[in-house]
């Protein structure tokens, strides 16, 4: 038997199910609805079981999981909503416009809530740069991400990017957006009462996107190029005046509720406003405003066209909304309404095409409890004597760090976004966390004293080594650097980029990545507001089957007080150097930059998290800031102190005078990764309070050194001169590990 429901991206065992729910078959469309919204993308059927772990309450918490967008309450005055995404498929597929329309999707995201986006983030990966599609993927998806945010002028203000092996032709593209809204003007993708009606505002409807939500839940092969056409097309210009039309809508108080078109097009977003409403829905499918010609209704349901918003009003608020529609050159018809029968009814000229329970489509779409195992490249991998491995020359291997993509400066990714405006940015990219003001004098008008901090992590690789410990691990470091700038870490968003869970060993990284992060946020009162998870990252090849690292990106938010009083990274003032945190555990080389690039290793375990000594760090970074005692802070991670202190005067007058003492040996006390460890730089009078504060929290300090006026890194470990080298040279080097290579001729 032709097993046709396989197109639709459906199993048999599904198919079936849908037809003893029915007790009929479904017809072309019904099954195109189905298959699109019991989608990976859309029903999260492998993961919702297990994202129950995450804590996601907090007296602060506004809006948890369950809508477009986390909302967190600042003070009185203002709110503010945020999330992640990913658009990983689509952006290797055709990387500009794969990485554009998930700016454009993350954006409307947080606008579907209330909120006027202000701020973006991105978290990018890549394959090594020797792979021959690299520079491709880089340029086009950074490209994508810059023309959208600029044109739409929401700034990009901070972000990471990081190059694997395992990322060669699955990149991941996270895109993070942060709104702000006057408090207690929130909206939620819900109707109120039966007979409301749907209004589509925005951009007209075509063919592109068809499929979207089935392509991103499948893996890759060599059909790549056919899932083309599943790709959608943003337009920043329609994006922005969306935003303004929107703005106003929410001002002047027309709706009730509203839901952006995503995934599954107007199909997805008719449903789920009606699940949530717990009522049914009518569509009138001829009535949508179309870009092309002759087509069906199953492209009209299911198109993934940018830049639409689908809003619940009242009928006696349409002429208003289609006059604010016209004002801003968009598109705005009814195109549906709110019914009280739990169904969803598709018209198209009078004639019914679809008819569905909204809670098949939405509440019944399978959830699965899928199989784990541990992977067996765990026994390989952590098979690592660290006293084993050969001591390296310290300059040859400072040298090759420096040039490293993972560590070199990433500004030429970061300056091609206007991170500036709006002119909130305070602390712009490049630092452990960006600050921005939270203040907005045009539509809606908002105030406030307060700042907040935005911070975005994923470490692959450690947790490829340990899920578990990696899952802790990413969160400890997101709070980390938004306590290093001076914020109170508020609440974190998640995407998982993870291979495919149909294989055990993948859902067993999973599993224990999740309970990681979830003991974490737990630990340090963070709760989980928003998010995504982005499955079968994998790659079909001849050779065999590549999954990504498993890969959970976070982006936390943090407050800080007075938003004008945050520490930078960057040395602005002569000082003294200390290493302040947990500096009692045993140091590790595992899943170090150090060991992959001198060594040519990923081996070892995870340096574990000392969760309540971490939670002690953030409390301290913040009390230190608020009494303004550190010039700078800087957490140590990838390439760990020397890099660390490195990148803290690269960008500034002075040098480094180091004097070390440890019981390690240098390259491990240089280079580990370990957690739960900043470097401070304080002047000479505040040092002892420094200190006195340091052990007041049960931490442990270490003098390191000063800085000096010569621009010169002058390193004595242990009484002998280890490294004497000029900081311009080392900052060439730094400076140019990525930039040579994307800027060379093709």
């Amino acid at each position: 038997m032709e097993r046709f429901w396989e197109s639709y991206g459906l199993t048999e065992e599904e198919y079936k199910k849908i037809l003893e729910k029915l007790g009929r078959k479904p017809n072309h469309v019904e099954l195109g609805i189905l298959g699109a919204l019991w989608s990976e993308h859309c029903s999260y059927k492998s993961s919702k079981k297990h994202l129950k772990k995450f804590p996601t309450e907090a007296p602060w918490v506004i809006q948890g999981p369950g809508e477009n967008a986390g909302v967190v309450e600042i003070d009185d005055k203002v709110w503010v909503a945020f999330k992640v995404e990913s658009h990983n498929h689509p952006s290797y597929i055709e990387p500009f416009h794969g990485a554009a329309t998930g700016v454009g999707g993350i954006i409307r995201d947080v606008l579907s809530m209330g909120a006027r986006p202000i701020a973006l983030a991105d978290s990018l990966r890549f394959g090594e740069l020797d792979y021959h599609e690299t520079r491709k993927l880089v340029r086009g998806v950074v490209k994508g991400i810059s023309f959208y945010g600029n044109c739409i002028g929401v700034p990009t203000v901070s972000g990471e990017t990081f190059f694997e092996p395992s990322y060669k032709t699955n990149p991941l593209v996270n895109a993070f957006c942060l709104g702000i809204m006057p408090a207690g003007k929130m909206y939620r993708a819900r109707a109120t009462r039966e007979g409301q009606i749907l209004f589509l505002i925005g951009s007209s409807t075509g063919r592109d996107g068809i499929h979207g939500a089935v392509m991103a839940s499948g893996e890759f092969g060599e059909d790549v190029e056919e899932k083309r056409p599943n790709v959608q097309i943003g337009d920043p210009y329609f994006g922005k005046k969306l935003i303004e039309a929107i703005m106003e809508i929410v001002e002047k108080d027309l709706i009730v509720g509203m839901q952006d078109l995503g995934a599954a097009g107007l199909a997805g977003s008719a449903s789920e406003i009606a699940s949530k409403s717990e009522k049914g829905v009518e569509l009138y499918l001829e009535r949508v405003p179309l870009r092309e010609k002759g087509m069906t209704p199953y492209e009209i349901l299911l198109s993934e066209s940018q830049e639409r918003m689908l809003l619940v009003a009242e009928e006696d608020k349409v002429q208003e909304l289609k006059r604010i529609a016209k004002k801003w050159h968009l598109e705005g018809e009814v195109v549906g309404r709110i019914t009280g029968d739990g169904k969803l009814r598709a018209f198209y000229k009078n004639e019914i095409v679809a008819e569905l329970p909204v809670a098949l489509i939405i509440d019944e779409a399978p959830v699965y409890d899928r199989p784990v195992k541990e992977p067996e490249y765990l026994k390989e991998t952590r098979k690592l004597n660290e006293e084993e491995l050969p001591q390296k020359d310290l300059r040859e291997s400072l040298f090759k760090l420096l040039s490293s993509p993972n560590v070199a400066s990433k500004e030429w990714v970061f300056t091609q976004y206007d991170y500036q405006v709006g002119t909130n940015t305070l602390l712009i990219p490049g630092h452990d966390a960006s600050v921005l003001r939270l203040k907005w004098v045009v539509r809606p008008e908002v105030k406030t004293d307060k700042g907040i901090a935005i911070s975005s992590e994923g470490n692959g690789r450690m947790v490829f080594l340990n899920p578990y410990e990696g899952g802790k691990f990413v969160v400890a470091e997101v709070c980390r650097n938004l306590a290093c700038v001076g914020a109170k870490p508020l609440a974190i968003t998640d995407c998982l980029n993870f291979g495919n869970p149909e294989r055990p060993e993948i859902m067993w990284q999973f599993v224990k990545a999740v309970e990681g992060m979830a003991e974490a946020c737990e630990k340090f009162n963070v709760p989980v507001v928003s998010g995504n998870v982005s499955l079968y990252n994998e790659t079909v090849e001849k050779e065999g089957i590549r999954n990504v690292f498993p890969t959970p990106i976070v982006v936390g938010v943090g407050v800080l007080e007075n938003a004008e009083e945050y520490t930078p990274s960057v040395i602005e003032k002569e000082g003294e150097l200390y290493l302040i945190g947990n500096l009692e555990e045993l140091l590790s080389l595992g899943g170090s930059e150090f060991l992959k690039v001198v060594h040519g290793l990923i081996k070892g375990d995870v340096p574990k998290v000392d969760l309540e000594k971490e939670k002690k760090l953030i409390e301290l970074l913040f009390e230190i800031n608020r009494r303004r005692i550190p010039v700078a802070v800087h957490d140590v991670s990838t390439g760990g102190i020397l890099i660390t202190l490195l990148e803290m005067v690269f960008n500034s007058p002075f040098g480094l005078e180091l004097d070390i003492y440890s019981e390690e040996r240098i390259d491990k006390f240089l280079f580990s990764e370990n957690p739960t460890r900043v470097v401070v730089c304080v002047e000479s009078e505040k040092a002892e309070e420094l200190k006195d504060l340091v052990e007041s929290k049960g931490l442990n300090w270490l003098y390191l050194g000063r800085t000096s006026e010569e621009r010169k890194i002058k390193l004595v470990y242990n009484g002998e001169e280890a490294l004497n080298e000029n900081l311009e040279e080392l900052k060439e080097l730094w400076e140019k590990g990525l930039t040579k290579f994307l800027d060379s001729t093709l």
